[in-house]
């Protein structure tokens, strides 16, 4: 179906708590994977005058676009979200599969997947779900450590920026008021204690500018100016790594890190060049300046490379590179623009960003720092607090209790970037003595204490990216390939290895129990005389502990599950599917899957089968199973024996054992997920 479906506030709302309650999780991410910081580690950091408790945050990309995504990053440790991208033209058709993170991670298309209203929703929603979570003290965070900055996202040209549906959007960001109140009313009963929660409705005042590769200079600056002065936002530009130019990119890409990807001429041609960028950047810092407003970058987008790849449909002719080959293009960007400007303009930053390199990108003084491929890798959003592990283990090991004393300390750059401060001398003496002797660096700073970190950050740059192309983590040959075991996938039973949950950024597949059993099996048809016949066929064994299931309002079939699934076939496409609602399950004839529903008079399934419809309804023992050619009535205990009713020609009553199991494990089981809360 490749449609995202968003969620009703209400379930979200019951399935959160329901499930953090009843199996210590949240959208099945365990709370052993919860970020929840540290009383003596100070992680805050500012955005355009905003604070945030840390600088990381999921990338304009797969993780901040449903509400239960936004959600999950704030688990692991967001707290600067930027926002999925959103557009004019909100009814795409987009190829898929669409994602490929087998190896250093590739996409042909991130865009925007909602309507613009349905996108704001989502966002309102999320952040009504976060503030229920810090007020609730469920997380019991560390001290300071909820405050979260939202960043919008907008593209790709300024027709469609200027339409009012995308100013409606931003105003909407802005003042969210309304939906606000209209979400409030859909909190259950159950959970009445928020209804008169404080939530914010001054979403955003920050926004990122996504621009399509080869957008000319000219129009990027002209959108800037209009978000700037219009609409009064504090704005950050997302630059290409295509400014390095065709023989740097090259070099680093192809000859350093020995990547076979290749660059086509036209990503260059089309694009943005340096000199252009940096005539604009002046400019607009300028304008920024005049009006009071924030400016800075950000690098950088992905790499636009030739599709030699079988995994993408046969008509996307590029694809877009991201990960740890970006990551030196994107950070030689960094250099090449502090080397340019100093640190007269902030920047944001999204390239490889993994466990590895995240505590490096804090001591850059880069903020925030975004992440997307390496969330879409075996482990997801819980490899996020791999990234604090190494944060405060390194801002330990400098003793640094703030992220600003960090920068100074972490590359040994901190008496050298007092140098050209023109402090005097009893306040460069005091900051050199409480580096050698462990004082308060900002104290001895006075009014420097800025000036000095930033200084460092100029600093840190320089000596950070010099070792990057040397980096043996960054190289081709160190990439490795998920592995397949050459069997296939069925409808039940796997290597139950669940590597599929955590890599669906929108927590699509889950996990359900059926019991270990043999389901007897039977073809039922007419016999002689009128009376019901049952040829008795090959049971059904179910032999694993547990089986794997897909949500389908939650499943873009982006195919990320599938690359790293250990056998074939995909699981967002041969494991069970779950619709949810009566409507989108009749709305997508060609996917086989369910829908399964209790009301006050009892159970109700409907299900597909290689394309053939089946309604089942349970009453009590009482089953009535219904179908092309069929309608029967049966003890649920006894199908074959006690069926009656119409019957025109055989029915294989594997069907209905199939979904009758599925009810009683998705509705009644031990596991919360999206169709029983």
């Amino acid at each position: 179906m490749a449609e995202l479906v968003p969620h009703p506030f209400g379930r979200l709302v019951t399935r959160m708590f329901r499930e953090l309650k009843q199996n210590n999780s949240i959208f099945d991410l365990s709370a052993k994977r919860f970020v929840r910081g540290r009383a003596d580690r100070d992680t805050s950091v500012t955005f355009h005058g905003h604070v945030a408790s840390t600088p990381l945050g999921p990338a304009a990309g797969p993780q901040s676009q449903l509400a239960q995504n936004i959600v999950l990053s704030f688990l692991g440790g967001g707290r600067i979200m930027e926002l999925k991208t959103v557009q004019i033209m909100d009814e795409l058709d987009l190829p898929r599969p669409c994602i490929d993170m087998q190896t250093v991670g590739y996409n042909v298309e991130w865009s925007q997947e909602l309507k613009l209203q349905e996108s704001l929703e989502e966002y309102v929603k999320a952040s009504m779900l976060i503030d229920m979570l810090v007020v609730s003290g469920v997380l019991d965070l560390a001290p300071g450590f909820e405050h979260v900055v939202y960043d919008m996202s907008v593209g790709y040209d300024l027709e469609g920026i200027q339409n009012p549906r995308v100013q409606d959007f931003i105003r909407g960001m802005v003042d969210a008021k309304d939906l606000v109140e209209r979400f409030r009313a859909e909190i259950p009963e159950a959970y009445a204690q928020y209804r008169d929660l404080d939530f914010r409705t001054r979403l955003s005042d920050t926004l990122t500018l996504s621009t399509f590769h080869g957008c000319p200079p000219d129009e990027i600056e002209r959108i800037i100016e209009w978000l700037l002065r219009e609409n009064r936002l504090h704005c950050i530009v997302k630059l290409n790594p295509t400014l390095l130019g065709p023989a740097r990119a090259r070099e680093i890409l192809n000859d350093v890190l020995g990547h076979e990807d290749q660059i086509p001429d036209t990503a260059f041609e089309q694009d943005t060049s340096w000199q252009q960028a940096v005539d604009f950047t002046k400019r607009l810092g300028e304008t920024a300046a005049e009006l009071g407003i924030g400016f800075g970058v950000k690098f950088s987008n992905t790499l636009i490379v030739e599709n030699e790849r079988d995994f993408f449909p046969e008509s996307e002719k590029v694809m877009y590179l991201s990960g740890k080959p970006l990551h030196v293009l994107a950070m030689n960007l960094v250099q090449k623009f502090r080397q340019t400007f100093g640190d007269a303009y902030p920047i944001s930053f999204s390239a490889g960003i993994d466990k590895d390199n995240f505590a490096d990108a804090v001591s850059l003084g880069l903020v925030p720092v975004t992440v997307c491929s390496d969330l879409l890798r075996t482990g997801g959003y819980a490899r996020m607090t791999k990234y604090f592990d190494s944060l405060y283990k390194k801002m330990d090991a400098v003793s640094a209790a703030d992220v600003p004393t960090f920068v100074i300390k972490a590359r040994g750059h901190g008496e050298a970037a007092l140098d050209g401060l023109g402090l005097d001398a009893d306040v460069a003496a005091a900051c050199r003595a409480a580096l050698t002797e462990g004082g308060d660096l900002r104290a001895a700073a006075g009014d420097a204490w800025e000036r000095w970190v930033r200084a460092a950050t100029l600093l840190n740059t320089e000596s950070y990216v010099a070792g990057l192309e040397d980096d043996a983590r960054y190289a081709s040959d160190a990439i490795k390939v998920p592995k397949k075991v050459g069997s296939v996938l069925e409808l039940f039973d796997c290597l139950t290895c669940d590597k599929c949950i955590p890599v669906c950024p929108n927590d699509a597949n889950f996990t359900f129990v059926l019991p270990q059993v043999e389901i007897p099996t039977a073809t039922l048809r007419r016999g002689e005389g009128g009376a019901f016949v049952a040829e008795a066929g090959e049971p059904l064994r179910i032999e694993k502990k547990h089986q794997i299931a897909n949500f389908a309002d939650f499943c873009n079939e982006c195919g990320n599950c599938d690359v790293f699934c250990p056998e074939d076939g995909g699981p967002y496409v041969l494991k069970p599917r779950f619709f949810g609602s009566e409507a989108e399950w009749t709305k997508y004839p060609t996917h086989d899957g369910f829908f399964v529903e209790r009301t006050g008079g009892g159970d109700r399934v409907l299900g597909r089968f290689s394309g053939k419809g089946f309604e089942l309804r349970l009453e009590g023992e009482r089953a009535t199973f219904e179908g092309e050619g069929f309608a029967l009535g049966f003890d649920e205990g006894d199908p074959a024996g006690t069926a009656e009713g119409d019957l025109d020609g055989a029915v294989d009553l594997t069907y209905f054992h199939i979904m009758n199991w599925l009810r009683k494990a998705v509705l009644d089981g031990d596991q919360v997920n999206y169709v029983n809360a």
